[in-house]
């Protein structure tokens, strides 16, 4: 899927102004509350007019001020989910699912195999006032896919939902992108829903663009963390699954600067992960350390220190192709002589990866 947005919209005190093209199967759209990232969905979709610029999906034109184009939102074959499902409350779940779908059928996917993808065989008669949240939302993805699109937006579809179901729907859409390969405009403030989903970042900022491109090189660029987040700053890498160890219920993954521990061994062997480490996470040794409870150790060199003369520094440290913080106190740095190009360890507790910072990568 190939989208190219050239748009500018007057929204009271915000000026839109925005300008990205990507192509990629999940375009992550990222940025804080009020960056405007919902307009720019909107335009996608119709519901929202730009004062000028164009608005293009796989070379059809959907909008184009200059020329006088702007299909209705029904002409764009175009799927939508929003924060809140916003099913039909007096319909069954069996005829949300249907609301909207292609008389006669066909399609990239059926009824049935929605049914199935989604998990939803079991809520078929039930009302939407019997849901819980995330079930909803499944039933708003389920409807939204079964109109056939040719692109998905999904709008902060998890911000309503408790941690546990949030987890629950972020494997759903993971199953969309890797096995139905649904192209999906994906909407977000939570670098965790990002960093998971999202093949291709647009970072936003008071109604522009400070920066697109893949998702590795965004979050691991350090002069974008003021933007990306600095508690949840870090470095994002894909990493192989290479063995169980079931009596710890423990995974090691490999990647090309070493090998994690994480909890968990529900991941298949040969499967492909993205790892998220939080420089918050991280501690520096500069010796092998002994008699350690931290299972991750890795060895690296510093590349750079960002030391503003506060409390706290952050020292990337390269490992592989990657350079992945640590963010330690100034006075540690300057009694452990750390400087760039020294030799030091990182350390990494297992228990820092969640569920939150491990994810299936693209297939």
């Amino acid at each position: 899927m190939k989208l190219e947005v050239a748009i500018t919209k007057r929204l009271g005190a915000l000026e839109l102004d925005v300008e990205f093209s990507a192509e990629a199967p999940v375009l992550g759209l990222f940025g804080r509350s009020g960056s405007g990232k919902t307009s720019v969905v909107n335009a996608i979709a119709g519901l929202l007019k730009p004062d000028s610029g164009r608005v293009v999906v796989d070379g059809e034109v959907l909008f184009d001020s200059a020329r006088g184009i702007n299909l209705a939102p029904e002409k764009r074959c175009i799927g939508y989910v929003f924060q809140d499902a916003l099913l039909f409350p007096h319909l069954s779940v069996r005829h949300n699912l249907l609301y909207g779908a292609p008389r006669g059928g066909g399609g990239a996917i059926g009824f049935e195999a929605a049914v199935e993808l989604l998990g939803l065989a079991a809520l078929l008669e039930r009302r939407p006032l019997a849901l819980s949240g995330g079930e909803k939302q499944r039933v708003a993805i389920g409807r939204a896919l079964l109109s056939q699109p040719r692109l998905l937006l999904m709008d902060e579809p998890l911000a309503s939902l408790d941690n546990q179901r949030r987890m629950e729907i972020l494997r759903y859409i993971e199953r969309l992108r890797n096995e139905l390969k649904q192209p999906v405009v994906y909407v977000s403030h939570a670098v965790g829903e990002i960093t998971r989903l999202a093949d291709h970042v647009v970072l936003m900022n008071e109604g522009s663009v400070l920066a697109h491109g893949p998702v590795q090189q965004i979050f691991n660029r350090a002069d974008l963390r003021p933007h990306t987040g600095r508690y949840e700053g870090g470095a994002l890498i894909e990493a192989e699954a290479v063995a169980h160890d079931a009596r710890y219920f423990l995974t090691r993954f490999r990647f090309d600067g070493g090998e994690l521990v994480a909890p968990g061994i529900d991941t298949p062997l040969g499967a492909r992960v993205r790892i998220r480490i939080r420089s918050r996470d991280v501690s520096i040794a500069t010796v092998m350390p002994q008699g350690i409870s931290i299972r991750n150790v890795l060895a690296g060199n510093v590349t750079e220190i960002a030391d503003n003369g506060g409390a706290i520094v952050e020292v990337s440290v390269r490992l592989g192709t990657i350079d992945v913080p640590a963010r330690i106190s100034r006075q540690a740095r300057y009694e452990l002589a750390i400087e760039p190009g020294s030799r030091v360890f990182l350390l990494i507790k297992a228990i820092a990866f969640d569920k939150r910072s491990v994810g299936f990568a693209a297939s």
